[in-house]
């Protein structure tokens, strides 16, 4: 491939879809600042109530994404995009002016349906962008807009509690959204070919290139043929398993920290970085080395063992051991996410391209359901403890049924469905 025709596609596409992704994860992460920082206080929310409260995003996310994610794929994925940043923006803003906890369900419903199909939708138009070879790459900066928007927001968001209040910084952290939707909108092509800065030929000779990366996967008649496939069906409790530790950790992590004695909320942002610092690092090695080996599972089950083993550790080292508990923290964390790019990749690379949109968001609406699980969970446990331990039982527990399921469902591409031989 030309390497001028690379870079465009690098400069062009990425900056753009990570910051796109990266407010999408502003707007549903900063909810945990709010509850350290005196919403459960002021509007009487109890700690069950702010479980359910934190959760009730990913139902709207369970529902609404696989027929989201086959308009992006069937119609538009800039038209969607564009429409989800405007109303996630209004929404996470609004959230600022509730007084009665009942708006406040409708809204946390409502963000997780206009940000339902986001994820897959971006899986979607990177596969459209990138090769193969630099796919697990161009993921894990899709990923990335994750831990990064968790360091500076983190930060922010402490002292904006702490300046101007909980309603102040769901009013603030709210409006870039509805802004960069327009930056969106004028920047992003759905697919090469409607791409101003390329010419003819640079549109057809990538096209034919990602025609020959599906020539050794058979299609299948239909998305139901796919979707009872046993490969999917394993991808989507290991995603479930996986996102049960994901948010159980990043909803709750804010709280978990600012409970140790004489905890500011400022120094609570601060800390909530670190984890997310490292899982950066480790998500850019594990991307480079599986697309350079263009091995997918040894960059998975491997990290997400890690996590669970950390988290057993932090619940081992308990309360009374804080700083030893929280750097066993700072190891699940990171862990978690080191897969994220090999593990997107896998999926474009072993579904047929007639099916792949909608075993994607199974897969994903799965990852959704198992999000609300561990967000809800880790609140309730916590409230019926007093403490976090047994939430980091359960986080633990979770993460080694994903890791056992990765380590039985990604073998080798000649498993996988579609496929001859």
């Amino acid at each position: 491939m030309d390497k001028t025709l690379a870079r465009r596609r690098w400069y062009r596409i990425v900056p753009i879809v990570f910051i796109t992704y990266s407010l999408a994860y502003l707007d549903r992460a900063n909810f945990g600042f709010a509850a350290a920082g005196g919403m459960a206080k002021d509007l009487n929310i109890t700690s069950g109530i702010s479980s359910l409260l934190a959760s009730l995003f990913f139902l709207g996310y369970f529902f609404f994404q696989i027929p989201g994610t086959l308009y992006a794929a069937n119609k538009s994925t800039k038209k969607l995009i564009f429409w989800s940043l405007f109303m996630w923006g209004a929404l996470a803003s609004c959230t600022g002016f509730v007084s009665n906890i009942y708006f406040l369900y409708v809204i946390r419903f409502l963000l997780g349906v206009v940000e339902s199909a986001i994820w897959p939708a971006m899986i979607i138009l990177l596969s459209r962008w990138f090769l193969r070879s630099e796919r697990s790459k161009a993921n894990s900066f899709l990923t990335l807009g994750n831990p990064a928007t968790i360091i500076w927001m983190s930060v922010l968001s402490g002292y904006l509690v702490k300046s101007v209040g909980w309603r102040g910084m769901f009013i603030f952290e709210g409006l870039p959204a509805i802004v960069w939707a327009f930056f969106w909108w004028r920047m992003v092509d759905d697919k090469p070919k409607n791409a101003k800065w390329m010419t003819e030929q640079e549109k057809n000779n990538f096209e034919d290139q990602l025609l020959l990366e599906q020539n050794d996967i058979k299609p299948v008649k239909n998305y139901a043929e796919a979707l009872k496939s046993m490969v999917v069906i394993q991808l989507c409790f290991l995603y479930a398993f996986w996102s049960i530790g994901v948010y159980g950790f990043v909803m709750w992590l804010p709280s978990i920290i600012k409970s140790a004695p004489d905890m500011s909320i400022v120094m609570t942002g601060w800390l909530t970085t670190i984890p997310y610092l490292l899982a950066i690092i480790g998500m850019f090695t594990a991307s480079y080395f599986s697309d350079k080996t263009l091995n997918r599972k040894a960059f998975i089950w491997p990290f997400l063992l890690i996590g669970a083993f950390a988290f057993y550790g932090s619940y081992l080292a308990g309360a009374s051991n804080f700083w030893l508990s929280f750097v066993l923290l700072i190891v699940a964390g990171a862990a978690m996410y080191v897969p994220y790019g090999p593990f997107i990749a896998m999926q474009i690379e072993v579904l047929p391209k007639n099916v792949a949109p909608g075993a994607i968001a199974l897969i994903n609406s799965f990852g959704a359901l198992g999000s609300f699980v561990g967000s809800y969970i880790t609140g309730y446990l916590s409230g019926i403890t007093n403490g976090f331990g047994a939430s980091y039982v359960f986080m633990a527990g979770s993460l080694l049924l994903s890791s056992v399921l990765a380590f039985v469902a990604i073998k080798s591409r000649t498993n996988l469905p579609g496929k001859n031989g």
